[in-house]
């Protein structure tokens, strides 16, 4: 004899409360796990721009600093070169800093000998941070150093 269809018990029953739950949860769990992935990929991305820009900047401002005619001219070209290569991995540039020291005459940048060495250094606000948490929003600081000789046989230059 067969039991009324609603008094019956076993597996099939069990299983349908439950019916469905298991995408609902994976939905959620997939959420839960990928906007903090894809926040964290977004800040890499960011921080390997500015790296790339301020390696890229540092390198070729060292050889326009060695290049120029004088020293006056050689911080311009070197300025010059390091907003170049910030914008194009689209760095502003307004969170530069450019830093030229030489050695062993630190007056005497462009004398036959010297060492040349440039710094540039560049701070990366976390993306998606919102703008009322004001100007002291949290960074990341990015630097890149580049030594370039002057030589040994060249002329000396004011």
């Amino acid at each position: 004899m067969r039991a009324p269809i609603g008094r019956r018990r076993g597996r099939r029953g069990d299983r349908g409360a439950e019916h469905g739950t298991a995408l609902v949860e994976f939905t959620w769990l997939a959420i839960l796990l990928m906007v903090p992935l894809l926040y964290v990929v977004l800040a890499v991305f960011e921080v390997q721009r500015a790296a790339y820009g301020t390696s890229t900047g540092s390198r070729t401002a060292g050889r326009a600093f060695v290049q120029a005619d004088d020293e006056s001219q050689a911080r311009g070209r070197a300025l010059a070169a390091v907003d170049l290569a910030l914008r194009d991995q689209g760095v502003p540039r307004d969170r530069r800093t450019l830093t030229v020291s030489c050695t062993p005459q630190p007056r005497n940048c462009l004398s036959p000998g010297s060492l040349v060495t440039v710094e540039v250094s560049t701070s990366v606000p976390l993306p998606l941070v919102p703008d009322f948490v004001g100007e002291h929003r949290p960074s990341i600081q990015v630097s890149a150093e580049h030594s370039v000789p002057y030589g040994t046989y060249r002329e000396d230059r004011p």
